[in-house]
């Protein structure tokens, strides 16, 4: 087995198998041997490790890059079995019954002697967990039989992958196997909901829009600039981030630049990306992150230098959509492998 030197640690070069969907218990054993393994879900593909062993936790930060500050999102087959790991609320028992299994995570106090890993929750007394839609994770899950810790399956602050084929792109050689259940419905990570505190707090905009949220429970408050240390994934500025930089609100294009499309694309792009013409919303997030890729991937080709973003109504899935250029857009005061994944 190679070694490879990347950064500050060390990644053992493993042969990354592509798993089928009939490969479930395969996957599972592989997770029960603290081996890592990425699997898709109806957000975007996550890289799986047991959440209640330290040393597979500690191995998905470093295969990832990912900071040890950033905590992660533990992924369950159902809510029970969810909220033996962290105190339901009221709140969080009725917004379970309405969108588990759905992207929505929501963030609650650990129980006392919570059996997940204390780095999957970067030391937090808080922990985000979830409960995915897809019907290969859930198969995952339910082999498995323990919670799964699963960022996104790509090196820290990178484009999240929404195929099977982006995650080897990134992470081949670094991880045991990917588990391909094919394209990601939603395409966008799930909605954060802290209801740890006194009131439910928006952390990250997702796949569940705030709207159907705050229909569920009512007004929801919308986290400010948080100070210090994130308390949910997604919460660092520079985030998502393709290789060209991103310019966002484009009602002109550029001949070097690539254009990332809503509605009628503007003229005169060398490279360009249709993420609606319709003007779906829920198109657009299912496409925001292979566009990306896209783009990015082929920008070189055509001498673009730079991806400009046409504007996004910010309503509905639109406020997800946003945040995602608007953190890929973000100063990069970070080197890749550093950032939040």
């Amino acid at each position: 087995m190679a070694m490879e030197s990347r950064g500050d640690f060390n990644v053992n070069r493993v042969l990354t198998a592509r798993l089928t969907a009939e490969d479930v218990t395969q996957a599972a054993d592989l997770l029960r041997a603290g081996r890592l393994v990425a699997f898709g879900t109806e957000t975007v593909y996550g890289l799986g490790a047991d959440a209640c062993n330290e040393a597979a936790v500690a191995a998905l930060y470093a295969a990832k890059g990912r900071p040890a500050f950033n905590p992660l999102i533990c992924h369950f087959p159902d809510a029970a079995t969810a909220f033996r790991t962290v105190t339901p609320t009221p709140l969080a028992a009725r917004l379970a019954a309405r969108f588990w299994p759905g992207p929505l995570t929501l963030v609650l106090q650990r129980v006392e002697n919570c059996p997940v890993s204390q780095l999957a929750g970067a030391g937090l007394p808080t922990l985000a967990v979830r409960v995915p839609a897809q019907p290969v994770a859930l198969a995952l899950l339910r082999a498995f039989g323990g919670p799964v810790a699963a960022p996104s399956a790509n090196r820290s602050g990178r484009i999240s992958p929404s195929s099977a084929a982006h995650v080897l792109a990134e992470l081949d050689g670094r991880i045991a196997a990917v588990l391909d259940s094919g394209a990601c419905a939603v395409g966008l990570e799930s909605t954060i909901l802290d209801l740890s505190g006194p009131r439910p707090v928006l952390l990250r905009p997702g796949g569940v829009p705030v709207e159907a949220l705050e229909a569920e429970i009512g007004p929801i408050q919308r986290a400010g600039a948080q100070p210090g240390l994130p308390i949910a994934p997604g919460m660092l500025r520079s985030h998502y981030a393709p290789g060209l930089p991103v310019r966002l609100n484009a009602v002109s294009v550029e001949r070097d630049e690539a254009l990332l499309a809503f509605g009628p694309p503007l003229p005169g792009a060398a490279l360009s990306f249709q993420l609606s013409a319709r003007r779906n919303l829920d198109e657009a997030g299912a496409r925001l992150f292979e566009a990306l890729h896209v783009l990015d991937a082929g920008a070189a080709r055509h001498g673009c230098i730079r991806i400009a973003a046409m504007p996004i109504p910010a309503q509905g899935l639109g406020l997800a959509i946003n945040d995602r250029l608007t953190r890929a857009a973000a100063p990069r005061t970070l080197p890749p492998e550093q950032n939040a994944g």
